[in-house]
């Protein structure tokens, strides 16, 4: 029995180490292009954020109807973000599952309880100032 157990754990430790990463990116639809995103880069972004834990969303761009804008890697958003949004192609849609140290952490921040895993839906609608030809 006990050979069974360990021989389990062994076949379910990549599966558990995946579910410890800060990050998890999955993409959800796949655009190509010349110039994909690096830190440095002004994007403008559509996103919808929920809480793994019931769903519940607390933000999203696509109710105001404008992306928001703001500077890859420089500190603006929190740091799935900045590493989550890399290496993509305007149009490309991806889901990040952020832990919380790397969303908020232990503090609250408005709807978002302390502590929260945060899933976002996000679209990349721009990098400003880059034109691609395909």
């Amino acid at each position: 029995m006990r050979t069974s157990i360990l021989a389990l754990a062994a076949l379910l430790a990549p599966f558990t180490l995946a579910l410890d990463k800060p990050l998890n990116i999955e993409v959800t639809e796949a655009a190509t292009c010349n110039r994909k995103t690096v830190a440095g880069d002004k994007i403008e972004v559509h996103y919808r954020g929920t809480l793994e834990s019931d769903g519940t969303e607390f933000d999203a761009s696509y109710n105001r109807g404008t992306p928001l804008s703001f500077t890859v890697g420089k500190g603006q958003v929190i740091k799935g973000w900045d590493q989550g949004l890399l290496d993509m192609c305007p149009g490309e849609k991806r889901k990040l599952t952020i832990q919380s140290e790397w969303a908020y952490g232990e503090r609250a921040m408005g709807p978002i309880p302390a502590n929260s895993v945060l899933v976002f839906e996000t679209e990349l609608v721009s990098i400003v100032g880059v034109k691609d030809e395909l």
